[in-house]
C-alpha cells in the first residue's frame, strides 16, 4: 500500500534552524519528565521518556487512556533494538532491516529497562523506528540510551491527528510542546507484527501490507490474525472514532441510505471513492458529497483529516462507501470498521 522507496526518500530532508531549535527544546523537556507531541510518517505521537514512569503516567492522564493499554516505543537507531528488546527472532531482524525507518511496529519480548506502565504489565513491547525527519532528529537528540513511549496524540479512542493543528485542537496546553512537521505522509497507524507464535502475525494492518512482509521474509506464511492474549494499540472494537455516527454502506446502497436521511432533513456527508453517480442527492439540501481518492495510499493519507473536518460540522451522520475487499485497502477497512463500531 505504501512504497518503501518513497518513505526512504524523505529521510534526507533537511531541517531548518528553527526546527532544530524546537527539537533541542523538546529533548530538554523530555529529559525533564515532560511530554512532547511530534510528527511521524503515520500520525502525530504523544511522547515521553520511556524510562520515566512519572512521565509515562502523564501520557495516560492526557489521553484518558486505560492503564492496561500498552504504548509503542519509538527508537532512533536499529542498534537500539537489542537494548529495549530481548530474544529477538531472526525474522524480526529481517523485517527491521527491510522496513525501518518506516511504519512497522514489532511486538517483541521487552527488556528489563522498560517499565510495566509502558506495556500494560505485559512481557511484550511494541517497538518501531519512525521515518519522519523531525521524529528521527528528536530521537537522535535524546541519545542512544533513550527512547520515546508514544501513542497517538489524541484523546483515547478518538480520531488520530495527522497535523500539529489537530493536536492543538484536541489536547491544547495539556502537552508541554507540540512540534510541527506538517501533514503526515502515510496518515494511518503503523502495521503491527507479532512473533508470539511460530509464525509472525499481523495484529494491526497498516501501510506495509502482508504481501510486502511476505516478500521481505521470502515466506508466504505471514497471516493477519487478532490475538486476544497480546494487547496492542488500536485493537479495541471501537477506535479512531468521530463523535458523529459513522456508517459504512455498499456502493449499491449508499445513495439510497443518503436519500432516506435527506427525506428526514437529517444532515449528512456522503464519502464515495468509486465515482458512483450520486447526482440524485442534489434534491436534498441537507446532504453533502465529498469524494475520496480511489487510490488507497491517497485515501489513507486523507482519511483522518477528512473525518475530523466533518466531525466538527454538526452533522447527523457520516456515510462512507465501503472500500474494496483488496489487500491494499485492508488498513483503511480496519480503521473505518472501528470508527463505525457502536
Amino acid at each position: 500500500m505504501f512504497p518503501e522507496s518513497s518513505l526512504n526518500d524523505s529521510h534526507s530532508a533537511e531541517l531548518s534552524q528553527s526546527q532544530q531549535f524546537n527539537i533541542n527544546q523538546a529533548a530538554d523537556i523530555l529529559r525533564a519528565g515532560g511530554t512532547v507531541a511530534f510528527p511521524t510518517e503515520t500520525v502525530y505521537g504523544l511522547g515521553a521518556d520511556v524510562s520515566n514512569p512519572h512521565a509515562i503516567r502523564k501520557i495516560y492522564e492526557i489521553k484518558q487512556r486505560p492503564a492496561d493499554h500498552p504504548l509503542i516505543v519509538h527508537i532512533g537507531d536499529l542498534a537500539q533494538l537489542s537494548f529495549w528488546a530481548e530474544e529477538i527472532p531472526e525474522s524480526a531482524w529481517t523485517l527491521a532491516h527491510h522496513f525501518w525507518p518506516g511504519p512497522l511496529t514489532l511486538i517483541l519480548q521487552r527488556s528489563y529497562r522498560i517499565p510495566d506502565c509502558v506495556t500494560g504489565g505485559q512481557r511484550t513491547v511494541g517497538i518501531r523506528m519512525p521515518a519522519h525527519p523531525m521524529a528521527r532528529a528528536l530521537l537522535n537528540a535524546l541519545g542512544q540510551e533513550k527512547a520515546l513511549a508514544a501513542p497517538s496524540a489524541n484523546r483515547f479512542g478518538r480520531i488520530s491527528p495527522t497535523t500539529a493543528e489537530h493536536v492543538r485542537q484536541e489536547l491544547g496546553k495539556t502537552v508541554d510542546l507540540i512540534l510541527d512537521g506538517g501533514a503526515c505522509e502515510v496518515g494511518l497507524e503503523s502495521t503491527i507484527v507479532s512473533f508470539h507464535a511460530q509464525l509472525p502475525h499481523i495484529l494491526r494492518p497498516g501501510a506495509i501490507t502482508a504481501s510486502a512482509l511476505e516478500a521481505a521474509l521470502q515466506s508466504p506464511f505471514l497471516i493477519a490474525a487478532a490475538n486476544p492474549i497480546i494487547r496492542t494499540s488500536g485493537s479495541l472494537p471501537s477506535h479512531y472514532a468521530p463523535a458523529t455516527p459513522l456508517r459504512i454502506h455498499s456502493t449499491e446502497l449508499i445513495g439510497q441510505h443518503a436519500s432516506a436521511l435527506g427525506a428526514q432533513n437529517l444532515r449528512a456527508v456522503v464519502m464515495p471513492w468509486s465515482g458512483i453517480d450520486l447526482t440524485s442527492l442534489s434534491t436534498h439540501a441537507s446532504i453533502q458529497i465529498h469524494s475520496m481518492p480511489a487510490d488507497p495510499v491517497l485515501y489513507g493519507r486523507q482519511l483522518y483529516a477528512t473525518l475530523r473536518h466533518f466531525d466538527q460540522a454538526e452533522l447527523d451522520y457520516l456515510l462512507v462507501e465501503a472500500p474494496p475487499e483488496l489487500p491494499e485497502w485492508l488498513a483503511i477497512a480496519d480503521r473505518l470498521q472501528r470508527a463505525s463500531h457502536h
